[in-house]
């Protein structure tokens, strides 16, 4: 099922990929058609879900999030992974959730500026929400690798 793209959309896509501000015109000098060609082929990966949206990508290190863990939590229940998914999403420190099968029911994501913000947030925050047995936490030392998936 799924969606057909040629080479010019590929080059399109990972030209995007790579600079978001790439300009349109730049991209069809490149493969030799019109930027209202460019266009309709993006408009096109828009509708068939490829594209699922398009984003400014912040340095947290820069707002002064230093810390960055991943936490997996063990539920009491499977039947507790929605209300915890709620209060999860009330939390602005967490950026990223996934029900994983394994050892955790959901492996989390966090950004805190700093160990002793950690600490408060798996405590106060995390560990107290309805449902969570209890937690696993690896903290990042470095992130060699962000990318998307190219095509």
């Amino acid at each position: 099922m799924g969606v057909k793209i040629d080479g010019i959309d590929k080059i399109i896509i990972n030209r995007l990929i790579e600079d978001a501000r790439t300009p349109i015109l730049s991209i069809a000098r490149e493969v030799g058609i019109s930027g209202a060609a460019i266009h309709q082929r993006l408009r096109k990966l828009e509708v068939s879900k490829l594209i699922a949206g398009s984003q400014l990508m912040l340095d947290p290190k820069v707002l002064g999030y230093t810390t960055t863990a991943f936490v997996g939590i063990f539920l009491e229940s499977a039947s507790m992974y929605a209300s915890a998914i709620k209060r999860l999403k009330n939390i602005p420190e967490v950026v990223e959730s996934h029900y994983t099968t394994g050892n955790w029911a959901i492996f989390i994501k966090i950004l805190c500026k700093n160990n002793t913000d950690l600490m408060h947030l798996l405590n106060h925050d995390i560990q107290r929400i309805k449902g969570v047995a209890r937690t696993e936490t690896f903290i990042s030392l470095d992130q060699q690798i962000n990318r998307q998936i190219k095509v």
